[in-house]
């Protein structure tokens, strides 16, 4: 069942650079949020984040959109923050769209053994999901391919943590 719209918050342990503060996003469209798609994307980590965590749980989900623009000699931080943790269970991150970007590379590893994989997401519904107790995750910078034209990274990031 939806909640009413609330801040995303983090404490400073996860979040040096944001963290600590109540941080309010635009709500997602009535419309959007209770259409099909959204459906599909919570049913589906419902039953896998159920599945991870070895029963089914009752969750605190969030769902956010980010746009992360760059323009030439300006890079948009898709994670300014670094590498992180996010401070729930599970993350899906999901590429809805990028436009005229060159990099945004998704990094995962542990303090221990630093990033031991790399992927892009380059394609809409490409997806990176994230068991954020075991490992940290970020993303590099984006830039324009043209420097001349827009350019933009759209993702949606979605959060489950035990209620």
């Amino acid at each position: 069942m939806r909640q009413a719209h609330q801040a995303h918050f983090q404490t400073l342990d996860y979040n040096p650079l944001n963290g600590g503060v109540e941080r309010w996003f635009e709500p997602i469209d009535e419309q959007l949020g209770n259409g099909p798609s959204m459906r599909t994307i919570l049913d589906f980590c419902h039953a896998l984040f159920d599945r991870m965590a070895a029963a089914p749980q009752a969750w605190h989900v969030e769902a956010h959109q980010f746009r992360i623009e760059a323009v030439a000699g300006q890079p948009g931080l898709p994670t300014p923050e670094g590498m992180h943790r996010d401070g729930v269970d599970y993350v899906l991150v999901l590429l809805v769209r990028r436009s005229n970007i060159k990099s945004g590379t998704t990094m995962i590893g542990t303090t221990a053994a630093g990033f031991f994989i790399s992927f892009t997401l380059a394609q809409p519904l490409d997806v990176a999901l994230v068991d954020d107790q075991r490992v940290y995750h970020g993303v590099t910078p984006v830039e324009p391919l043209d420097p001349k034209a827009p350019a933009w990274r759209d993702v949606l990031v979605v959060s489950f943590r035990r209620a």
